[in-house]
């Protein structure tokens, strides 16, 4: 592969300056997936036009008009997006046997090529009820430990294989640059050097050491590229950052948002999702200087390149010229839902007006077939079905207790005055308040079961932190609880848990990050009972806390935990003693976002016990 000397600090340095990730180990050797061309240039050499467009074709489940669209169009890949659940629910079975209905599809057609089926499992699979939930990546981002990232990855792979389902949109590589944008909680870090360990190592595990393993799902770094450094201003989706414009020369891209690409490609990432967003005003959908010159020429990228959902549509209102501008630019799929026909009817016929060029058209399909040969898709007599013995796994205490172990590292102390923490088990009575203390879709966040996400139950498993606390504590120490904090007196301490409610992008894209008044004020009703005061924050990036900072003895970032309200118990009362460390910095004012001078706590920052 070649490096340019740009890139070649990126592949040296594996540790943060700060010190906290764990250094990656030394890269395996893995077979490249050009090594499976001989067999991808037989299979090309027999196929029709119509045949290789199919395989370049990604459409979601829900959109599909008759299922004999599978064989009539050659689907090579289908996805269910964000909320695009099966009509019969989201339970276990149905996602199975969804998925078995559209591969069993493909044996329809004449070459018999297996669909790839893709969702966003990007904090454990997380469409599907029942599963394990692990911390959004923000979190994970404050642990910075390689090998837990690799084994969330790992169980997040294996619960997916449960369902038939080998493709996962992650992990994401983002790196955030300001913390109002809703899809912070998807990046590990600010710091590039973080996010490009943990990218990596989520890349390992999701497709271990090699993908001809069962358990082994795909994996697509995204979003190519700069997604995370977009400027405030309008968008398609209104004012805000998501799906904007990273105004930034190319110098500067390649230092803060590239490294998390090439260090994934060393991990043998089979695909990579480019951005909806722009650079420097192009579409990052429609640059040949991003897709092909640096990507796959410089870098040496194998595998293939998917849109984002719908991407293609927004570089023109002329759809064809659209599918011209990306597939030319070096897109190789093209995830679509309703207009799947169009797409593939478009395509053809931009290749017979000679507007396509039919070179494009095989380097496409050669990639797409490689990662099929690699994950033995083509391989004759082997059932591309799901193994429903895996059911009985999924959802499991152990992977459960893996995620707990997720919560008990990317929790942050941020203050702890007169020791008030940790809280001894035995205590008289712990008053417990606050609107995210007893609501497991707060705790979970978005892209949970819900595209967006949703407070209250959400039938996922998994313990809430009031449940949790009421568990850790001894048989005489009672435990009592009213949202909004008032009924404390008389407590030995005070428990509040606040902050956001669940959101995925878009919607999350918000210009003023203050707490919200019911949470200001449970933490003053509180303080009023004259006790010590625990605040805990759930939330997807920093938030503007200085009033009730002011407030508590002791403050715990919990960012989004996810299912396992354990982990943060866990920490409360000394089971585990804190060891996160910030992976943003954090701003004393909205101001200090505008400026991104955040002072009022570092990267790197976190209190011990």
């Amino acid at each position: 592969m070649k490096i340019p000397g740009a890139f070649r600090v990126a592949f040296a340095v594996v540790a943060v300056a700060l010190g906290a990730v764990q250094a990656a180990d030394a890269a395996p050797k893995r077979k490249p997936l050009s090594s499976y061309d001989p067999q991808v240039k037989e299979l090309l050499s027999r196929m029709t036009l119509e045949e290789k467009i199919g395989q370049m074709t990604q459409v979601d489940h829900t959109a599909v008009k008759d299922l004999a669209d599978v064989e009539n169009y050659f689907l090579g890949a289908m996805l269910s997006a964000g909320g695009s659940d099966p009509q019969e629910g989201n339970s276990l079975q149905a996602w199975t046997d969804l998925y078995d209905r559209f591969q069993q599809r493909t044996r329809k057609t004449r070459l018999g090529i297996p669909i790839l089926y893709g969702i966003d499992a990007v904090h454990g699979h997380n469409n599907v009820l029942g599963a394990v939930i692990f911390p959004h990546n923000i979190g994970l981002g404050c642990a910075r430990s390689r090998a837990l990232a690799e084994k969330t990855a790992r169980i997040t792979a294996e619960e997916m294989r449960a369902t038939g389902i080998q493709w996962a949109f992650a992990p994401c590589v983002t790196v955030p640059q300001d913390i109002r944008w809703g899809r912070t909680y998807e990046g590990f870090s600010e710091d590039p050097e973080i996010v490009k360990v943990l990218g990596e190592a989520q890349v390992r595990g999701l497709q271990g050491s090699d993908l001809r393993n069962p358990l082994a799902v795909l994996a697509c770094a995204k979003h190519y590229a700069g997604d995370g450094g977009t400027t405030w201003g309008s968008t398609r989706r209104g004012v805000g950052l998501d799906q904007g414009d990273t105004r930034v020369d190319e110098e500067t891209l390649r230092r803060i948002h590239l490294p998390g690409y090439v260090t994934a490609i060393r991990a043998g990432v089979g695909s990579i999702m480019p951005s909806y967003s722009s650079w420097n005003g192009v579409k990052c959908s429609a640059s040949k200087r991003l897709l092909t010159e640096i990507l796959k020429q410089e870098l040496g990228f194998e595998g293939f390149l998917v849109s984002d959902f719908n991407a293609i549509d927004m570089l023109s209102r002329d759809y064809k010229a659209a599918v011209e501008m990306s597939i030319n630019a070096g897109m190789d799929m093209g995830m679509t839902s309703r207009r799947y026909r169009e797409f593939f009817t478009s395509l053809k016929a931009l290749v017979e007006e000679g507007k396509v060029p039919m070179s494009r058209i095989d380097d496409a399909v050669t990639r797409i077939l490689r990662v099929k040969f690699a994950m033995r898709l083509m391989e004759k007599g082997r059932s591309q079905l799901a193994d429903r013995s895996l059911h009985r796994s999924f959802g499991s205490a152990q992977h459960r207790q893996v995620a707990r172990e997720a919560v008990r590292q990317s929790l942050v102390l941020l203050k702890n005055e007169g020791r008030t923490l940790p809280i001894s088990k035995r205590v008289a009575r712990i008053h417990v308040a606050g609107k995210s203390a007893d609501d497991i879709g707060n705790q979970c966040g978005g892209w949970t079961i819900d595209w967006h996400g949703r407070s209250g139950e959400v039938t996922t498993g998994g313990t809430t932190i009031l449940s949790a606390i009421k568990k850790a504590v001894s048989k005489n120490t009672q435990v009592t609880y009213s949202k909004d904090g008032t009924d404390a007196a008389g407590a030995t301490i005070g428990i509040v848990v606040i902050g956001e409610t669940s959101y995925a992008e878009g919607r999350g894209d918000r210009a003023d990050l203050a707490l919200a008044k019911e949470d200001v004020e449970a933490v003053a009703n509180m303080k009023q009972a004259g006790i010590p005061v625990v605040v805990i924050l759930i939330s997807g990036r920093p938030m503007i806390v200085n009033q009730v900072l002011d407030q508590a003895d002791a403050f715990l970032a919990a960012w989004l935990p996810g299912t396992e309200g354990q982990g943060v118990a866990d920490v409360l009362f000394g089971d585990y003693k804190p060891t996160g460390r910030l992976s943003f910095s954090w701003p004393r004012s909205m101001a200090e976002i505008e400026s991104k001078h955040a002072t009022l706590f570092k990267v790197g920052y976190g209190l011990r016990y």
